[in-house]
Parts: structure tokens; C-alpha cells; sequence
């Protein structure tokens, strides 16, 4: 196996040992924990969230932090007990499980509770309690059991949040909005500054560009700063997510172990050790996912029911490096190739050969009605005409042909019916269809794609975007003057893409609006326009 596989494939194992360590030691200091510890301020400030619903269980999740621009949050550093209730009502009237966790320093006084043991396809209410005061109320829901015929899924799906670009109005009107997922595919903070003339609000901090210089509680500011959103609170509070990660979680365009321009490779490891542990820290992930070292487990598989399936996948942590990152063959900051023929090596990966079978084996053992994959970006080719000749987006699938080539062949398998892949990263609205052989306009349509915009970063030009669309007639939607998201309503016979967008740059007052809506048929692989 190659290193990097190997290395995933003992995450799992790692992350629980490394979570039954921080458990062993929590249980250990709940019996010393203060009881007395109260706080003037607001410990529950972050808010609470909840994720990765299953038929009998559900995350919840909450930090404590009177002080959140602080590095411990304006936490002693001891252990504190919290309470937790999930009940069948809003006024808790009808408590169905409740207990007590330790908020521990050395996880930055986060909580992850695995509440098993809960009905299926049920709406709950959850809150927690600590040091005198009560968080706000959560509502979260649990998927339908296996077996279940369900009739209805609806999901957004949102990325890409740089909150100096604007202001978080998609999460409000999903907060408000009936669905039962919230998918999240990257990109939840910015560890980049903005340009001042398009700067519409300052980040707490600014990060140090160079990794050596980044600490664990500079990453642990920059979430807190973003959790205190309103909008975002509330839209956490509101729906179970599904996360995944990509680049600016740690740093800009980092690939594996390696990030362009950085030629101290422990400083760039510790810095993404602190990025992977400020993430899990902040975000409804199981405590399963606990960060080991430098590593975390991400991937994951969820079923709604015989509805659909879902793969969230993480396209980081085990890719291979970027090549041809010197001038003249990177332009544009190392964002587009020219020339670079050493990208169609066939043993390139973008997953990970081991999460590359996983998947794989997993769609070919699907019996849902839809089998849908979370990932960062777009799968479907964009190579740009210019004058130089083609140019190829350096941080996509595009520079990955062969593993790419890979998933298409396992999606092309007969049992394989039915894919859609979800994804994000390039900050516009994408509906496309996917060929097995995506350069042959003869190969036929195995799967659909759907891209959403980005909740507030800047998208490229629309002289950009013709470009792009040029290059692939098979990109049938396409349009990056948009900030917003997706709404997605499956059902058995179909799948609705609703595009909602307003203009750049958000405001707080903004109103999204409908900017298209397309169908997919099932049996039918490829969107039509509603």
C-alpha cells in the first residue's frame, strides 16, 4: 500500500483511540470538576449545532466560550460539566434523553455528544447547560430507518464563506427554510485577508501567511469569530449538517502534506495539526473524528431511508501534490497549468487510492433510489481557451485526469445507477452532465452534476465564465455573479435544483432569488432545465 493510503486507512483507528485517551480523561475529571464554576458572561456564545443524523443517533455540539476572541474562550482551565437534554418538544416537556459530558481544556471546552438510542426519522429539540446558564434550544432530526420508503428529502447545499467578502444571508434564509440536511462541501473559514476595495467586514485576527507562524489559538479566534454570525448560529441551530472540508480551513491551495510556496514541511504539519483540531473543536462532527497528530477522519456514508445514499468525501488530506507550480507553467498564483504534461500520470489520486475502492465499492452496493456524492469542486471538465492555448484549474479534477477516468469507470458499472455529485470551491452555479469519457461528446451520460456558488467569496468574471463554457457543452448552467446556494427536493422520480442568488457583494439586507431550476429524472442520468 502506498504511505498515504496505509495512513488513511489507520485514521479510524487512531481518531478512537485518540478519543477514548480525551474520553479516559474527561471521566477521570468529572469527579473533580468544579460545580461551582459559573460564568457572568454567556458560555454558550459559539451556539450549538448538531450533524451526521443517523436512524438512531445524532451529534450535538457546543463549545463553551464567555469570552469567544479568546484564545480558551475565557475558560478556566479545568474541567466543567455540562448538561444535555434532547426532548420530543420544543418546551421539553417530553425529555427522551438526557446526561452530563465534560468540557475539557485541552479540546478547547467543545462537546460532542453521540446521543444514541433515539427514533427514527423524528424531529428532536436539544440544549445544553453550564455554569448557571442555558444555551438556546437546537432542533435537529434523525434519519429514517433503513428500510423505509421515504417520499422526501430535502437538502441545501452551501460553501465557500470568506466573511470579509459579505455577509452570511444564504444561512438565514436556509435557517428559515424546511429542510432536513444542511450539506456544507468546504471552505468554512478564510485564513486569507481581502483586498480593501472589496472588503465589507474585518476578520478578528489576521493569520500569519506562512504556517510557522500559525498557532492553534490563532485558528481557534478565527472560528470563534465566525461562529459569532448570527445567520450562521441560527442556521446551525436550526438543521443536522454534513461537513466536509477543503484548502482554507488550514491554508490556501495545500494538497496533502505539502502547500505551494512553503518550503518547511514540519512547520506546514504542525500548522494543519492546529487547523484539523481548531475544525473539530468548532464543528457538529462525531467524537469519533477526533484529530490524531496530523490527521482526521472525514469521509463518511449516510442513507436517508430507500431514499438515497450519501458519500461525503475529503479531498484534501490524501491527494497527491500539485505539480508544475513554477513559472511559466503556473499562471495566475499557481491557479492554472499550461503545458503541464505530467498531470496525466495514471497514478495520480485526488481521494486516496483506498477511499477511491471505498467509494467505489460502495456505490456498486447501493440499492437506494439516489446515490449522491459530497465532495469539494467540480468534477465536470472546464479547460479555459486562451490565447496561450488551454489552461487547466490546477486545484480541481481537471488536474487529476486519471482519477478521475477512475471514478467515472466505477460509476459506469450496471448496478451504478442514478449518481449525483454535489460540490462547491469555484464560487458559481454549475448544472452539468457527466460522460464516462468526458472529452468525447460521443461517450454517453452516466451521472448529473450540481455546483453551488459560494455563500459571500468573490466569483470570477462572466467573460471568465464564457471561456469555460466553451470548453465544455456539457456545462448546461453556469454563472459565478452570484452569491448563494442550492436547494435540492428528492423524491423517488426526481431530483429539483433550485439556484439561489443575489449579487456580490452580500449585504445585510440582501434577497436571494431563483437564478434557475433544473430536474433530474430518475433513470434518466443529465439535467433538464424546469
Amino acid at each position: 500500500m502506498q504511505r498515504r493510503d496505509l495512513f488513511l486507512h489507520l485514521t479510524r483507528f487512531a481518531a478512537a483511540l485518540a478519543w477514548q485517551q480525551v474520553f479516559s480523561a474527561g471521566a477521570h475529571a468529572q469527579s473533580q470538576a468544579d460545580e461551582a464554576w459559573a460564568s457572568e458572561d454567556d458560555p454558550f456564545s459559539l451556539g450549538v449545532a448538531s450533524g451526521e443524523p443517523l436512524p438512531d443517533a445524532i451529534v450535538l455540539w457546543t463549545r463553551l466560550a464567555p469570552r469567544p476572541l479568546q484564545a480558551d474562550g475565557g475558560m478556566p482551565q479545568a474541567a466543567v460539566p455540562v448538561h444535555w437534554e434532547v426532548a420530543a418538544d420544543a418546551r421539553f416537556t417530553q425529555v427522551v434523553r438526557q446526561g452530563v459530558v465534560v468540557a475539557e481544556p485541552a479540546v478547547a471546552h467543545s462537546v460532542h455528544v453521540l446521543v444514541e438510542g433515539l427514533a427514527p426519522g423524528r424531529t428532536y429539540h436539544y440544549r445544553f447547560e453550564a455554569g448557571g446558564q442555558r444555551s438556546p434550544v437546537g432542533r435537529t432530526r434523525t434519519a429514517p430507518d433503513p428500510a423505509e420508503p421515504v417520499r422526501q428529502l430535502r437538502m441545501a447545499l452551501a460553501s465557500c464563506q470568506h466573511y470579509e467578502h459579505g455577509y452570511f444571508t444564504s444561512h438565514r434564509e436556509i435557517a428559515a427554510s424546511d429542510v432536513d440536511l444542511v450539506l456544507f462541501v468546504g471552505d468554512y473559514i478564510y485564513t486569507t485577508q481581502a483586498p480593501h476595495h472589496i472588503k465589507v467586514r474585518s476578520h478578528a485576527i489576521e493569520m500569519d501567511p506562512h504556517p510557522g507562524g500559525r498557532t492553534l489559538a490563532d485558528y481557534r479566534i478565527h472560528h470563534a469569530s465566525y461562529k459569532l454570525d448570527d445567520d450562521l448560529r441560527a442556521c446551525h441551530a436550526a438543521h443536522p449538517w454534513l461537513m466536509v472540508w477543503d484548502d482554507h480551513e488550514v491554508m490556501s491551495d495545500y494538497t496533502g502534506d505539502t502547500a505551494p510556496g512553503v518550503d518547511d514541511q514540519r512547520a506546514f504539519i504542525a500548522a494543519r495539526a492546529a487547523a484539523y483540531k481548531a475544525y473539530f473543536e468548532h464543528m457538529p462532527v462525531s467524537p469519533r473524528r477526533v484529530p490524531f497528530e496530523a490527521s482526521m477522519p472525514m469521509q463518511g456514508r449516510y442513507r436517508w431511508g430507500q431514499l438515497a445514499d450519501l458519500w461525503t468525501l475529503d479531498t484534501r488530506q490524501h491527494r497527491d501534490a500539485a505539480l508544475c507550480s513554477e513559472w511559466p507553467r503556473a499562471l495566475m498564483h499557481g491557479k492554472l497549468l499550461w503545458r503541464c504534461d505530467a498531470i496525466q500520470g495514471d497514478q495520480r489520486t485526488f481521494l486516496g487510492r483506498q477511499q477511491e475502492d471505498w467509494l467505489a465499492a460502495g456505490l456498486a452496493g447501493s440499492d437506494a433510489n439516489w446515490r449522491f456524492v459530497v465532495q469539494t469542486t467540480q468534477l465536470a471538465p472546464w479547460p479555459i481557451r486562451s490565447p496561450l492555448g488551454p489552461l487547466t484549474y490546477a486545484e480541481g479534477w481537471d488536474a487529476f485526469p486519471a482519477a478521475r477516468a477512475r471514478m467515472m469507470e466505477a460509476i459506469a458499472q450496471p448496478r451504478v445507477q442514478d449518481v449525483v455529485f454535489l460540490g462547491g470551491d469555484v464560487h458559481r452555479h454549475v448544472a452539468a452532465n457527466l460522460r464516462l469519457d468526458p472529452l468525447d461528446r460521443t461517450s454517453p451520460i452516466i451521472a448529473s452534476e450540481v455546483v453551488t456558488t459560494s455563500v459571500t467569496s468573490k466569483g470570477m468574471s462572466e467573460v471568465a465564465n464564457a471561456w469555460v463554457r466553451a470548453g465544455n457543452p456539457d456545462v448546461l448552467h453556469m454563472r459565478s455573479d452570484q452569491r448563494g446556494h442550492v436547494m435540492l427536493d428528492v423524491t423517488p422520480r426526481e431530483v429539483r435544483c433550485v439556484y439561489r442568488g443575489t449579487p456580490h457583494p452580500v449585504r445585510p439586507q440582501s434577497k436571494l432569488r431563483t437564478q434557475a431550476t433544473y430536474v433530474i429524472e430518475r433513470g434518466k442520468p443529465g439535467l433538464k432545465k424546469a
